[in-house]
């Protein structure tokens, strides 16, 4: 068939003018996978950051008092009173309520000290924070109920003091107030945040859990309060019911109860991570126009220097639609080559990338689907014009020509 005939006299051009014909694919191979890889950089991170907040807990919810006039007062703050009166008001439709209160604190064994996060947990703790345990345990209601002096620690915490990450039974000091206080270790955890959220919460600072009542005490005031609802599907609705509430109970507008929730934090990180990945993409596609022309340009030298052969083609009975789609197949090629390079390139970057930052790369299918047809577009319209020149050559000047 022509059209095979055609490709083969196209990849023979190719081939008969290798340097030539790659320095022509450059633009394209670069255009292509600039945009392959920050496509694809940018779903993986979208993927990143909600595989956390689903590990967060998407029914997760916290709120604040931002009163009128900015006046603060004894009614714009929570306590551990209406933390327990939210909870036996909401009923079995909250799972958590809390104040994820979270301190640094310097923790000592023997002679080692170590500055950490310092978080309390309430009742219910798995709720709020579900740790890969994988010593002993997670701490309990009757941990929280009775103020025990229990403690969860992070497995670097515990190698770090110990020299083994089994450090069930043992003990470690941690300066809450003033006077260092004696905890046992009942649980050491792993931690499976990514990379981002690490260097989100800190980076390498580490984290160790207790009650919560022995950090927040019953004369205690704290600007926000956390609750995790036990169906997240249900959570829009049980916000309103819970801002609701708030304002009778503080007298207050509801409009001075401040609302956010992990879903809608996700939401919005979720936007401007997409943005930014159009964005950069859309700068990155700058690039293909510059190969494009590229492709114009060999091709108008590759006519120039083909005008003896269209001359003889034409005398023996070509057609204007024979050269025409002659040279339109061969910028094609170079353009789908080009292509097919810069997908490779780029699925290819963005696999290293993501490897050297622990995440699970996330290939945008179509987006190659669309780099694919775009670079088979470029090599069509830039191709126009030099086939057409080609075509329209006359025969009898073609073959004097030297």
């Amino acid at each position: 068939m022509l059209i095979f005939e055609n490709i083969r006299l196209g990849l023979s051009s190719i081939r008969a003018n290798k340097m030539r014909s790659f320095l022509t694919m450059l633009g394209m191979i670069i255009g292509i996978s600039s945009v392959i890889a920050i496509v694809s950089l940018g779903d993986t991170m979208r993927s990143v950051v909600a595989n956390e907040y689903k590990n967060v807990g998407l029914g997760l919810a916290y709120m604040y008092i931002n009163p009128p006039d900015d006046t603060y007062g004894d009614n714009t703050y929570f306590t551990t009173a209406d933390a327990e009166k939210l909870k036996e008001a909401m009923g079995d439709d909250l799972a958590y309520v809390g104040f994820n209160q979270s301190l640094r604190k310097d923790m000592t064994v023997g002679r080692r000290t170590k500055t950490l996060y310092v978080t309390g947990l309430a009742e219910n703790p798995t709720a709020m924070k579900n740790l890969k345990i994988i010593y002993g345990r997670m701490l309990s209601d009757k941990d929280f109920q009775e103020k025990r002096h229990h403690i969860v620690l992070q497995k670097e915490t515990a190698e770090g003091f110990f020299g083994d990450a089994n450090a069930v039974g043992k003990t470690v000091k941690v300066k809450l107030n003033e006077d260092q206080e004696e905890f046992l270790v009942v649980g050491v955890y792993e931690n499976q945040d990514s990379a981002l959220m690490k260097a989100l919460q800190g980076g390498s600072m580490e984290f160790a859990y207790i009650p919560e009542s022995l950090l927040v005490s019953e004369d205690s005031y704290n600007w926000s309060l956390y609750f995790v609802a036990a169906d997240a599907n249900q959570l829009d609705a049980l916000k309103s019911r819970v801002t609701g509430y708030i304002a009778r109970m503080k007298n207050l507008d509801q409009q001075y109860i401040i609302m956010s929730s992990a879903s809608e934090e996700m939401g919005m990180i979720d936007s401007m991570l997409g943005s930014l990945s159009a964005v950069v993409g859309a700068i990155a596609a700058i690039s293909l126009v510059v190969g494009g022309i590229g492709i114009m340009n060999i091709m108008l030298v590759s006519v120039t220097e083909r005008t003896r052969e269209i001359g003889i083609r034409k005398a023996l009975g070509a057609t204007y639609n024979n050269i025409l789609l002659q040279f339109l197949v061969e910028s094609m090629v170079i353009g789908i080559i080009g292509g097919t390079l810069g997908v490779m390139l780029g699925i290819g970057a963005s696999c290293i990338i993501s490897s050297m930052a622990g995440w699970n790369t996330v290939i945008s299918v179509w987006a190659i689907v669309i780099a694919v047809i775009f670079s088979v577009g470029i090599g069509l319209f830039f191709g126009i014009y030099p086939a057409r020149k080609a075509a329209l050559l006359d025969p009898i000047d073609a073959l004097r020509y030297e």
